[in-house]
């Protein structure tokens, strides 16, 4: 019941998205990389740009988009204090329901799509490589955030060390996109803060293609 009630979720949420104008225009705008018309659409509904905020992160674990897209939207519209708690919140979220579907039922879904070999490297390389694995892939900005979520579910990690690898592992990458949102309207080249949220980003690129090549993934990074 509770894999029929998630997958039922799952189905419900892209539909939803797909026929709602709103949800549809801002998911377009998402996977466009459309960010200042996705910051516009979310400035302009008010309470209702955080039910967007939500479907968006959500409609991730079925449509994968650049996640740092929403980071940054979500950043400059509700600024870097109440965004960030927002989006760790929703990305676990999203983290949670993925994992679920790849333990339970995602795998014939996932061998299609990745192809079997391509899978079974992935789950793979999470058995191999334990906590640090689980926490160095949710620094690799290219790698889709959901993907992992389905592989790490489908591989069997037990879901508390899930939990807590993916909220210690995806925070320096969403805190420097939604930092970097929230200083768009005072954008200067001579903010130190700013010159340091891309610091971040270019070492986290840097270290995940060490990352991907320690465990055999470089080819797919």
């Amino acid at each position: 019941m509770p894999l029929l009630l998630t997958l039922g979720g799952v189905a419900a949420l892209a539909a939803g998205v797909l026929s709602i104008d709103p949800l549809r225009e801002a998911l377009g705008d998402a996977v466009s990389g459309d960010t200042a018309t996705l910051r516009h659409d979310l400035r302009g509904l008010g309470a209702g740009g955080v039910a967007i905020v939500v479907a968006l992160a959500l409609a991730h674990s079925v449509i994968w988009y650049p996640t740092e897209i929403l980071d940054a939207a979500v950043g400059f519209v509700y600024g870097f204090w109440v965004g960030l708690p927002l989006l760790m919140a929703l990305w676990l979220l999203n983290g949670v329901v993925c994992y679920f579907v790849g333990r339970h039922a995602a795998r014939p879904l996932l061998e299609r799509w990745l192809g079997s070999e391509r899978l079974a490297s992935y789950e793979a390389a999470v058995h191999r490589g334990g906590i640090t694995l689980l926490i160095g892939m949710r620094l690799i900005p290219i790698f889709p955030f959901s993907l992992f979520s389905y592989a790490a579910g489908s591989a069997r990690v037990p879901l508390r060390r899930f939990l807590w690898t993916t909220a210690v592992g995806y925070v320096p990458l969403t805190a420097a996109f939604a930092f970097f949102g929230s200083r768009l309207e005072k954008l200067s080249a001579d903010d130190p803060l700013l010159w340091g949220a891309a610091a971040v980003f270019i070492g986290l690129l840097l270290i995940s293609r060490r990352i991907a090549r320690a465990i055999g993934l470089a080819s797919e990074a």
